[in-house]
């Protein structure tokens, strides 16, 4: 069952939003998209139908740029507030189900730096579809500074090809996270997830590979 919603953004902007919910929901994946497309994008809608799958329930929105058809991301000022805004929708349609956020690259980064700043009420934990470590071929570890702010356990799924996350640079992030993040790497996989072909396997595989995953770590 798939619901839509209008999440309001403060006083003067609202954003749309999916709301993905199996008759048995374990949990509610609060999912932003990334920078270049949003909620609707197939990737979004493999996710969610994959946890629906699996009994979890998925609240994808847009961010106001994406709204607006505007290709410039929003300032993270007010991506961290319709991150909010989200999942306190999220706690009003599911009140009695545990909320688990994060999202695609960019929707991830904008959902930790939102808890980092203050905690996301009612949020467990966050996940990350590859989390956007540095600008592809400018590596650094910048990025990931507030990560050490949040107190809450944290889920990093990432391929061993992401050229916005080198995995010398990632690797000791995290393992300076301790036990609240755990890392996942999905081998050839890109930012994208996309594997080569003479990888053996396909893009579906590393999706189901991931879900699972998700889903073993939530329990």
């Amino acid at each position: 069952m798939i619901q839509q919603l209008t999440i309001d953004v403060g006083k003067a902007t609202s954003v749309s939003a999916l709301l993905t919910r199996p008759a048995l929901a374990t949990a509610c994946f609060v999912f932003a998209h990334g920078a270049g497309a949003g909620m609707t994008h197939s990737y979004m809608e493999a996710v969610a139908r994959g946890l629906a799958a699996r009994n979890v329930a998925t609240l994808r929105y847009q961010f106001p740029y994406m709204e607006k058809n505007s290709k410039r991301p929003d300032p993270p000022a007010l991506a961290q507030t319709t991150v909010r805004a989200a999942v306190e929708t999220a706690m009003r349609v599911l009140p009695d189900v545990p909320l688990i956020a994060g999202g695609k690259s960019f929707g991830g980064r904008m959902t930790s730096q939102a808890q980092a700043k203050q905690p996301l009420a009612g949020v467990r934990g966050l996940v990350f579809f590859g989390f956007p470590l540095h600008a592809a071929g400018k590596p650094s570890s910048e990025r990931a500074a507030h990560l050490s702010d949040i107190e809450i356990p944290m889920l990093f799924l990432q391929g061993t090809r992401d050229k916005l996350a080198e995995l010398d640079l990632l690797k000791p992030v995290i393992a300076g996270l301790g036990e609240r993040a755990t890392l996942h790497l999905v081998e050839g996989a890109d930012h994208s997830f996309h594997v080569p072909a003479r990888s053996g396997r396909k893009d579906e595989d590393v999706m189901h590979e991931m879900l699972d995953v998700f889903v073993e770590w939530i329990a």
